[in-house]
């Protein structure tokens, strides 16, 4: 297999912040204008394909973010309960309090608002509006970063095509024989 040169090291370098081989040719110095060619060309190269599965196989190892990884984050999010993070009178609890799960991004905001009365004076009332981020997006694009194909939108299968193609061609010999 091809040796990589360093330009090619650096598009490997640059896929691998974002997995848009486009941005990535334009980062590693090639030509704005032909960074989308360019980069559909390089990921298709063979040794450069290696290259980059070898260093997510690398950054996975560093990280121990793995496939194991991200179907039990998956199944914890999957099983949160956001009444853990009210009391039972429904009030909030405070954020200290809430389970870790919540507080390591499940709740993509909060907000307080205070009620006040005609006057413009605070009731001492309030209203809490919790936002709960797209669990699922966040892993998706976890999962493509490392391999774990659960969030693989298209599946290929190889060989049908060559199938499909071989019977229409007997089928074409067979019509063209059974019609002399």
């Amino acid at each position: 297999m091809p040796e990589l040169t360093p330009k090619q090291s650096r598009f490997v370098e640059e896929y691998l912040r974002d997995l848009n081989a486009t941005q990535a040719a334009i980062r590693a110095g090639y030509s704005a204008k032909t960074a989308g060619d360019q980069g559909a060309q390089l990921i298709a190269k063979p040794h450069i394909l290696a290259a980059i599965e070898a260093a997510k196989g690398a950054r996975s190892a560093e990280t121990k973010i793995d496939a194991a990884w991200v179907l039990k984050r998956l199944a914890v999010e999957a099983d949160a309960d956001m009444a853990d993070l009210y009391f039972e009178n429904g009030a909030i609890k405070p954020v200290h309090e809430w389970p870790k799960i919540w507080r390591q991004g499940l709740v993509a905001g909060v907000e307080h608002v205070e009620i006040k009365d005609a006057e413009g004076n605070a009731t001492g009332d309030h209203v809490v509006k919790i936002k709960v981020s797209d669990r699922v997006r966040r892993l998706e694009l976890i999962g493509k970063h490392v391999n774990v194909n659960a969030f693989q939108e298209q599946v290929n299968h190889t060989g049908l095509d060559a199938l499909g193609d071989r019977l229409e061609r007997a089928l074409a010999r067979a019509g063209g024989k059974g019609g002399k």
